[in-house]
């Protein structure tokens, strides 16, 4: 069994593409690979086979290999809850809430989480490809470092360091990333991978033999740009969609604990649809559909919405005959009211939804983590749904007796009674184009767009086939063989 450990110069510099490409190449070789991401802070997660809960971009990874997603490949996921602190989960269960002081110093008994996770996946797999997280070079973090050179020295694995040449200074990252390490950990980093290259390789290459000459390791491969790559994101949000003319407009609100935002992709496809993301302090333009996202901390993000203006706004859209959709935690405030007695997502309290739906939501402990199949209930045909639930809280009250859907568990989400408000705890409700053009009929005030919907998990194996063909052409394949220490 072998671990080769992605880490990047930077957040974004492309570890998670890097990571999912090698998995694809190497499943498509029939090799038995799995993903790993010792430590992740992101509110996109995803539920496992095993009922736990992980990282929505290793949850992506797996799909690359063609197996199903477990706890194990991302035994220590942190959702951030505030600026200074965020629950804290491992091995796909809630461990409790902690602020980042805290969190540091148990890091070296989260260690054993990931460390445990770890050997159970190599029972599993001849391959593990794991993900580092941010830098190896944050100084400030470098004690009881679980998430980068921390778990690769007790791996014991070999290291390749990927930079971002789309930003600039692509050089500057990788030799100074690599001053700022040990020794030891120096050692164990066994060559570089430039991203997202765009331009003539020839006045590339003369920056490719200096960095070998500096630094003695070689550059395993240079990456090019991919345009229109749209893919799981660790946790920036996506750019808005473009579209054609005469298309639906859906707003959403970039609340600041925006969660599984992924569950908008489907509708950046979608040629029939103009998306917008809107965050703070920016005007909040007319719309057909306000889609309201879910969110890690509901309370304090409806406090946000109604700061921004987004509450008035909203009365005033309905008012005009507009569309208005809630998701998750988007969902919950709807309602008359989201209370939360023991402070699971912050203080103890309660805060007044945007009352629009009959309903309430009180925060219990233990989150629903559940994979669900189902159908709309829309009175336009019975569109089939696959998605997933991550969240606290249970809802109550007469609208939940107009449901959007019955899933194979029960009734879920609701309609008003004018249809023009509706929403529902599943994430991934768009993934399904039958679903995604079924709802985008239901919100629009001309009836679905004439263009077909984008079966998402279709567009998810075409992009993860992109990346491993840009494995193939430009990667050292027999070099990087060697380091997995494979024969193909």
């Amino acid at each position: 069994m072998t671990t080769l450990m992605i880490q990047g110069t930077t957040s974004d510099a492309g570890k998670t593409t890097v990571v999912a490409a090698l998995c694809r190449w190497l499943a498509r070789q029939g090799v038995s690979v799995a993903p790993f991401k010792p430590q992740n802070m992101a509110l996109n997660s995803a539920v496992t086979i095993d009922g736990g809960e992980i990282g929505r971009s290793t949850a992506l990874q797996a799909l690359a290999c063609g197996i199903e997603p477990h706890s194990d490949m991302n035994p220590v996921l942190l959702k951030p809850q505030s600026d200074r602190g965020a629950q804290v989960i491992l091995r796909g269960r809630v461990h409790g809430n902690m602020d980042a002081l805290d969190y540091h110093r148990y890091k070296a008994e989260a260690m054993n989480s990931v460390m445990a996770a770890w050997h159970d996946l190599q029972q599993r797999y001849d391959v593990i490809i794991a993900e580092g997280a941010g830098s190896p070079a944050e100084i400030n973090l470098r004690a009881n470092d679980i998430a980068n050179m921390g778990f690769a020295e007790a791996a014991d694995c070999p290291v390749l360091l990927v930079g971002d040449i789309d930003r600039g200074g692509v050089f500057a990252q990788l030799v100074g990333t690599l001053a700022l390490l040990s020794e030891s950990e120096q050692a164990r980093t066994r060559g570089f991978i430039i991203n997202r290259f765009r331009g003539d390789m020839a006045l590339l290459e003369p920056g490719l033999d200096w960095l070998t000459d500096r630094t003695g390791k070689p550059v395993a491969g240079v990456l090019p740009y991919l345009p229109g790559l749209i893919i799981d994101a660790e946790d920036s949000v996506g750019t808005s969609g473009t579209s054609e003319a005469g298309a639906i407009t859906i707003v959403v609100p970039v609340l600041p604990r925006i969660s599984n935002h992924n569950d908008f992709d489907p509708l950046r496809l979608h040629p029939g649809v103009n998306l917008l993301f809107i965050g703070s302090d920016r005007a909040i333009p007319p719309a057909d559909v306000i889609l309201l996202p879910g969110s890690k901390s509901t309370r304090n993000d409806l406090e946000w919405l109604r700061r921004q203006g987004w509450d008035t706004a909203i009365r005033r859209h309905l008012r005009y005959g507009g569309k208005l959709y809630g998701l998750c935690g988007g969902f919950q405030m709807l309602g008359v009211a989201v209370h939360d007695p023991d402070g699971l997502e912050g203080p103890p309290g309660s805060t007044e939804g945007l009352g629009l739906l009959a309903m309430e939501t009180r925060m219990v402990a233990g989150k629903q983590l559940r994979n669900v199949t189902g159908r709309l209930t829309l009175g336009q045909g019975e569109a089939s749904l696959t998605g997933y639930e991550i969240h606290n809280g249970v809802t109550t009250g007469p609208a939940l007796d107009r449901p959007l859907c019955q899933l194979e568990n029960g009734p879920d989400g609701a309609i008003s009674e004018d249809g023009q408000v509706m929403g529902s705890y599943v994430h991934g409700i768009f993934d399904s184009a039958d679903a995604c053009q079924a709802l985008l009929a239901a919100l629009a005030s001309e009836g679905a767009p004439g263009q077909a919907a984008v079966d998402y998990q279709q567009h998810r194996f075409a992009q993860l086939d992109r990346l491993a063909d840009s494995i193939a052409d430009n990667l050292d394949l027999p070099w990087l063989q060697g380091l997995l220490k494979i024969s193909l």
